[in-house]
């Protein structure tokens, strides 16, 4: 066994594994992923410029949603441009601040999005469940203040993660088996005693992640229970339409996070996990916009219209 102590030179920077075991894949991963991120950034920015531009869209489950895409937005730029440079390149080095940057925006935003969907559940239990207070509970003053606390409950929450492992010495290997720095594989590296700082993230992944799966989950029961008493088969399916695709996204993105974190990390599960971390962090702000755009009749016609326009010449 090697020991190694806290008076050797600290490791400057890590080096991202990735998929190094599909060296003959890099060209294909390359362009794959290439091609994701371009549909990914058109696709959610499509979303935003149709919600700020047509006034058919200016409520709050609309608003909600250009918020979602605009941390779609942002939280893939902070994992695809580095990880198609490396593709690229061949060079997996990444520095101690630059890996630690990288985490601290990227697990902000995912628990952003936990607390965002959250919101956007609850959002459908009032339209659903208490219609008549609905236009109390979100106005404008109401959604700005559950968007604000989003965010900022977001960062500020993993700002702690992220201070106590810059404290941490890393003296040892620093090779991190994934494709982006993440907690578990950070904290593994460290020479020093992490029990803390482990108790200290599971603490925070049970607020920021658990916490708002619970609630999304109690209003979507609540939702459904609601939709199965109403008794024509019209009204049944004009309900369940206006949640279906935000259940989707939920059943998605909390699917493959829950399973990433939750679950003990061994070697039988760890090359099991990196492509499960693929869904939560490529493939889920991809398909956002598809499903709210070819599930939601409002987006469609919205985009139509905005066609219309080009065509015209009026755009």
């Amino acid at each position: 066994m090697t020991f190694y102590f806290l008076n050797q030179t600290s490791i400057t920077e890590f080096i991202l594994l990735g998929f190094r075991t599909l060296p003959e894949l890099q060209i294909f991963l390359f362009l794959l992923f290439l091609v994701i991120y371009m549909a990914t950034m058109a696709g959610n920015i499509l979303i935003m410029v149709l919600i700020v531009f047509d006034c058919c869209l200016h409520t709050p489950m609309y608003f909600f949603l250009g918020n979602l895409s605009c941390l779609e937005t942002c939280y893939t730029s902070t994992i695809l441009p580095s990880m198609l440079t490396t593709l690229l390149s061949g060079d997996r080095t990444i520095s101690f601040s630059g890996c630690l940057t990288q985490y601290y925006f990227f697990t902000s935003m995912v628990a952003t999005e936990c607390l965002l969907l959250s919101v956007m559940s609850y959002d459908r239990y009032l339209a659903i469940c208490n219609p008549m207070h609905y236009a109390a509970h979100m106005s404008g003053r109401s959604c700005l203040q559950f968007i604000g606390c989003s965010w900022l409950g977001g960062f500020l929450g993993n700002s702690i993660t992220t201070l106590s492992i810059s404290q941490l010495t890393f003296c040892g290997p620093n090779d991190i088996d994934h494709f982006f720095c993440d907690l578990i594989p950070l904290i593994n590296l460290s020479c020093n005693d992490t029990h803390l700082m482990e108790m200290l993230a599971f603490t925070l992944i049970l607020i920021f992640s658990l916490l708002p799966f619970l609630l999304t989950l109690m209003s979507y029961i609540c939702i459904i229970a609601t939709i199965l008493r109403i008794p024509s088969t019209t009204g049944r399916q004009k309900a369940f339409s206006t949640c279906s695709s935000h259940l989707t996204v939920v059943t998605i993105f909390y699917g493959t996070l829950l399973i990433v974190y939750m679950f003990p990390t061994t070697n039988a599960l760890s090359d099991f996990k990196k492509v499960l971390s693929v869904f939560y962090t490529v493939l889920t702000p991809l398909v956002n916009p598809l499903i709210y755009s070819l599930r939601n009749k409002e987006v469609k016609e919205a985009l139509r219209k905005a066609c219309r326009k080009c065509r015209f010449g009026q755009c």
